[in-house]
């Protein structure tokens, strides 16, 4: 360990007060495994609500451009199925008025559309420096500020609807800010767990702790709903409070790495178990008792990493797909009729939920299954490709009934978000400890931030182009993510080939081993 005034983010990271008031409460220091236990759960619940904040655009949406309906009506089937319900259910997609000014003109879904690609434009932009940034200062004040700035723009996005502001300036700008704050997220929260969990079952961990983001998605999306009957900038500013509050909790209680609390990882390990799971299970997955000073890895540095690249753009599309729905799936809801019926925007987000609900399946599936298989790219191609089907069942088919819609959100819900969760996870963790890196720890936080923000670049274009091309046809938005699901399968490739390839190594190489001992075969049979 150098000493403090080295400035390295292992050493210069202080301990958290929160933590030393427990411990002096206690009076003995708290345990590795404790502190494992608080870091899952600070930064759990830390990107939960990143998301939350991140959800609520998505459920307003249709109570600012209420209008947008007529496009929908456009199309005969629906028109004569509409003109045929009563009049309450016909007024319930904008019960609440009659939008709000500039949204609320014909070219509203544009402008919404607008602010969804200004936000994820400077939130990708914002992650490389954020991830170069993670490296070099204390995550936790970096995670700190991050969440608080974010609460903050988003409750301005919200005081919006009590100021009477009608200014698509003023909430594009809003919006742009709170995106800087938010890519400060992603990279420090998977870069704190990185410090201090190991290598094995890392995909499932990380699949199980990925679910922040579902229950981040339907958090935002049920207190949204709830609120908007109050008015729709409470949507926005109870879940800023929320964020803004739990960074409070983060600067006082997250231990950013076992050396800034002292924490004695030899002690636990030699605990449970000795050299053998201290081989396999607790391998720290960064190296942190290297005496060595540690040279941060610069952006390009990290890009030439084997693997980056790859899953860099096949999260490009990823998100693409998943960020599509992410902000217009309860805005696609409302105007499309499920069993003959439209559905008001409160109940279009609340039904939203369940494909996050998938999405949680599927990131702890895709984690499991990759674990199992030793093969994070066959993982992430295979559940890229089941994506393609499932988008065209669900588009084609999930209008029949409600309890259809249900099972095809589900089912999309999991093929869409399982290789994404995979790949800003367990991926990123793999390829920030890269071997070429030679047990260098100080690339974690970069390497994150090069493939999310690379996503999120994708995450960018897609709510754009939806909201040009839905006022057209929602089948074209569709097409244009089943091609986005196959680029993203194929940009793999390589990497699958190679998992392959040396599978089929590894079974030849068993099946030579066995031959060679055939009596011993015999004589257990």
């Amino acid at each position: 360990m150098g000493s403090l005034a080295e400035p390295t983010p292992e050493t210069s990271d202080r301990k958290p007060l929160g933590i030393g008031l427990i411990e002096h409460i206690k009076g003995t220091k708290i345990s590795f495994k404790t502190h494992q236990v608080i870091v899952l759960i600070l930064t759990f619940l830390a990107y939960a609500s990143y998301h939350a904040t991140r959800k609520t655009t998505s459920i307003v949406k249709s109570t600012l451009d209420p209008e947008a309906s007529d496009v929908s009506l456009k199309f005969i089937p629906w028109r004569k199925t509409y003109l045929h319900e009563p009049a309450e259910n016909r007024k319930l997609s904008w019960k609440l008025g009659d939008g709000w000014a500039p949204f609320n003109g014909s070219d509203g879904t544009s402008l919404l559309g607008e602010l969804d690609v200004a936000f994820l434009s400077v939130y990708a932009f914002g992650m490389y420096f954020s991830g170069h940034l993670g490296d070099r200062l204390d995550l936790r004040i970096v995670l700190t500020v991050g969440m608080i700035g974010t609460g903050l723009f988003t409750s301005l996005f919200g005081v919006g609807y009590w100021g009477n502001i009608h200014s698509y300036y003023y909430y594009l700008i809003v919006q742009m800010l709170a995106g800087l704050f938010q890519s400060t997220g992603w990279p420090s929260v998977v870069a704190v767990v990185g410090k201090w969990f190991g290598k094995s079952k890392r995909g499932l961990i990380m699949g199980i702790w990925n679910a922040h983001t579902s229950v981040g998605n339907i958090t935002g999306s049920l207190v949204a709903s709830a609120l908007l009957s109050y008015g729709w900038g409470w949507s926005f500013v109870v879940p800023g409070l929320m964020i803004a509050f739990l960074g409070l909790v983060v600067f006082f209680f997250l231990p950013v790495s076992p050396e800034s609390v002292g924490a004695d990882r030899e002690e636990e390990d030699e605990l449970h178990s000795p050299k053998k799971i201290g081989e396999e299970v607790t391998e720290p997955l960064l190296r942190p008792e290297t005496p060595v000073k540690e040279k941060a890895v610069g952006f390009i540095e990290a890009w030439k990493i084997p693997g980056v690249a790859p899953f860099a753009l096949c999260l490009f599309f990823s998100k693409l797909v998943a960020y599509t729905f992410l902000y217009w799936l309860p805005f696609y809801i409302t105007h499309t009729a499920i069993d003959g019926k439209y559905l008001s925007s409160s109940a279009a987000g609340n039904l939203s939920t369940l494909f996050d609900v998938g999405g949680v399946v599927g990131g702890i599936l895709a984690g499991h299954i990759s674990d199992r298989l030793d093969a994070r790219a066959i993982t992430a191609a295979s559940f890229m490709y089941c994506a393609i089907p499932a988008l065209f069942f669900y588009r084609s088919y999930g209008n029949i009934s409600l309890i259809l819609n249900i099972v095809l959100m589900f089912i999309t819900g999991m093929f869409v978000n399982g290789p994404y969760a995979l790949i800003t996870t367990a991926v990123s963790a793999d390829l920030g400890t890269h071997s070429s890196l030679k047990g260098n720890s100080r690339a974690l936080a970069t390497v994150t931030a090069i493939i999310d923000g690379t996503g999120s670049i994708g995450a960018a274009i897609g709510p754009l182009i939806t909201g040009y091309i839905s006022a057209t046809s929602w089948s074209a938005v569709f097409t244009m993510l089943m091609a986005a699901a196959l680029i993203a399968g194929l940009l793999l490739t390589r990497l699958v080939v190679a998992e392959v390839t040396a599978k089929l190594a590894e079974s030849g190489s068993q099946g030579r081993q066995q031959s060679r001992s055939p009596s011993v075969t015999i004589e257990e049979v």
